[in-house]
Parts: structure tokens; sequence; C-alpha cells
């Protein structure tokens, strides 16, 4: 196990990612452009910090699908009026997650791992729900394949240490494949009632 996590985990991950970019690309640009000709969203590809192993920040990278309209007073508007058809229809495939495979190839992320969260949370975690940042995020993780955004933030954190606490090549077979037979049902994309995962605002 010890040579899979220190070794051939990060190997799978330069050659999947780089046969996935060079596989994906096109597609990627023409689910972009057409989210962007929908709305005329500006800019294809969000960008965002969020934290990797040991909580070091990166720039994640996916496909944009909201719109960035904002109230009278210059608030963005809620998730529900952003979201825009054509962003609907990437997010409950998971399309607009292909792009990080670019920060897989470049090693701020696995194909595997705890999802990568907002930098805000970096201090509501408990010491045992800080662990999930042992290993690399992923672009899919244990908490994804066994709920997604469907179950509770302290499911999803008991799912992510225990990935951590259990990682092997075995263990990342299973998620590959319970996260193909997510994505094809488009099951848990979202808490019942709520277009987006819900916020994190610590134990309490």
């Amino acid at each position: 196990m010890k040579l899979y996590k220190s070794f051939f985990k990060r190997s799978i991950d330069i050659v999947v990612s780089s046969i996935g970019l060079v596989i994906s690309a096109p597609f990627i640009l023409v689910v972009a452009l057409l989210i962007k000709l929908e709305n005329k969203i500006p800019g294809v590809f969000f960008h965002q910090e969020r934290p990797g192993k040991n909580g070091k920040v990166f720039r994640l990278v996916k496909i944009k699908t909201m719109t960035e309209d904002k109230d009278e007073n210059g608030r963005l508007l809620p998730v529900p009026q952003r979201l825009t058809k054509m962003g609907s229809f990437v997010r409950s495939t998971s399309l607009d997650e292909l792009p990080q495979l670019w920060n897989v190839l470049k090693g701020d992320m696995s194909l595997i791992g705890p999802r990568p969260l907002l930098v805000e949370y970096l201090p509501l975690y408990n010491p045992t729900q800080a662990r999930r940042h042992e290993v690399r995020p992923g672009i899919t993780g244990w908490a994804q394949c066994n709920g997604r955004n469907a179950i509770s933030w302290k499911k999803k954190f008991e799912y992510d240490v225990w990935y951590v606490d259990n990682l092997s090549f075995l263990t990342d077979c299973r998620v590959i494949t319970k996260t193909i037979a997510k994505v094809l049902k488009r099951e848990g994309i979202s808490a019942e009632g709520q277009v987006s995962v819900e916020k994190f605002n610590g134990n309490n």
C-alpha cells in the first residue's frame, strides 16, 4: 500500500490525466462555448482557490455553469437564478469537472481523493475532519460515490477520513466503479430540494 501511495497512484494520475485531456479537450471547449453562447457568460472556465494536500492552496478549474447576474445592490443572485439550462445539464452529468484533469496533471489533485472544498472552511474543521488534507484532493472520492451532495457534511467528512485510512489500489478501483454508476444514474448531485450543496458552517 505504501508503494501505491508514494509512487503508483501519482503515476496513474499523470498517465490517465494526460490521455484524458487529449481526448476530452475538444469536447470541453464545445460544452463551454455552448454555455457561454446560451447566456453570454463572460469567460468559459471557472477558477477558484481551494486547499489541497496539507492545506496548500491551488487554483481549481471547472467549466462555468452560471451567469454572474447581480441584484440592484451588486450582490450575486442565488444559484438557482444564475444556473443556465445547459449548465444544469453539464452539472448533472459532471462534465464541468473535466478541466480538473489539468489540476491532476499538475499535481494539485489526484483522480481520486476527498473533494477540494472552500478555503474558508479550513478553520471550521475539527482535528479529525482536517485529516482529509493528508492526501491530495480528488475529482471524485469515497464520499462522492456514497451519496455525493445528498448526504450531510458530517457523513461526508467521515467518508473522507475513511478513505485516508484505507487508501489502496483496490479502494480506488471501488471508487471509480461506483462513481461511474452514480454519474450514469445522475444520483446525489444535490440534496433534496436544493440545486447546490448547502454551505458548511462548522460543527456547532
